[in-house]
């Protein structure tokens, strides 16, 4: 299926000796990142953003998709980083802020910490229906796009199929379970309103994590998506600064 030519991957050369690998969220692509990780490459960092499956292509093609494919495709993308990178961050949106957790849990080593933002490990409550409404209902309205700034698009699937929510459901109990495992450094923004993930799913990564290190920066000019909203500088200045602090 044709990848849309803003969903491609991006890497740009870089010679840097740590990584930091970006995850996008659900529904959207590489675009919603690539101004966040251009920024850090050109700090002097090597970045890696890969495309999740099922992403910038159709829904269609994101309904036949699960956990499992997102979650290989991010640790695929991470081993590749960590083969030429002694160091290596992970950085999330949303979905892509579970997968980074997942990634601390089961490489907890080689994770040297974590940039998240509003990291999505639950939904609204409405959602305990997607299981039983997915048999009924094939898709629902566009989750993407919730951003203040104007004319800022995130490039997101026009429909939403239930049979993904459900599956996104599954992997956010999958990461839970095993939060404790998390022992890197944390840097969560959270946005102070945030229209599509509620601040329950913050509180459980606080709580949670084993970290001894977690920073929380709320956003208080920024929506769901706000990488590509108003406190996008503030998000890339604070990540230089984690950065730095602690690939020495």
């Amino acid at each position: 299926m044709q990848v849309h030519e803003f969903a491609e991957p991006f890497a740009p050369d870089s010679s840097g000796a740590v990584g930091v690998l970006f995850l996008h969220g659900f529904t959207a692509s590489p675009w919603t990142l690539r101004d966040w990780a251009g920024r850090t490459a050109a700090a002097g960092y090597r970045v890696s953003v890969p495309r999740l499956p099922g992403h910038g292509t159709s829904w269609r093609e994101l309904e036949v998709t699960d956990g499992r494919d997102w979650y290989a495709a991010a640790e695929r993308a991470f081993l590749d980083l960590r083969a030429t990178c002694p160091v290596v961050f992970v950085a999330g949106l949303s979905m892509g802020g579970a997968l980074a957790l997942r990634l601390a849990e089961h490489h907890p080593d080689d994770v040297a910490g974590l940039v998240l933002v509003n990291p999505a490990l639950q939904g609204k409550p409405q959602l305990a229906l997607v299981p039983w409404a997915k048999h009924l209902i094939r898709t629902t309205n566009s989750i993407g796009s919730s951003i203040r700034k104007p004319d800022v698009t995130e490039h997101t699937y026009p429909r939403t199929p239930l049979e993904a929510v459900h599956a996104l459901m599954r992997l956010w109990s999958d990461v839970r379970a095993r939060l404790d495992l998390v022992h890197c450094p944390v840097l969560l923004f959270r946005s102070e309103v945030d229209r599509v993930v509620p601040m329950a799913s913050k509180d459980v990564v606080v709580r949670q994590v084993s970290s001894q290190e977690i920073t929380e920066v709320v956003l208080i000019e920024s929506d769901h998506v706000a990488p590509l909203d108003n406190d996008a500088d503030l998000i890339v200045a604070d990540t230089l600064d984690f950065l730095a602090r602690h690939s020495r």
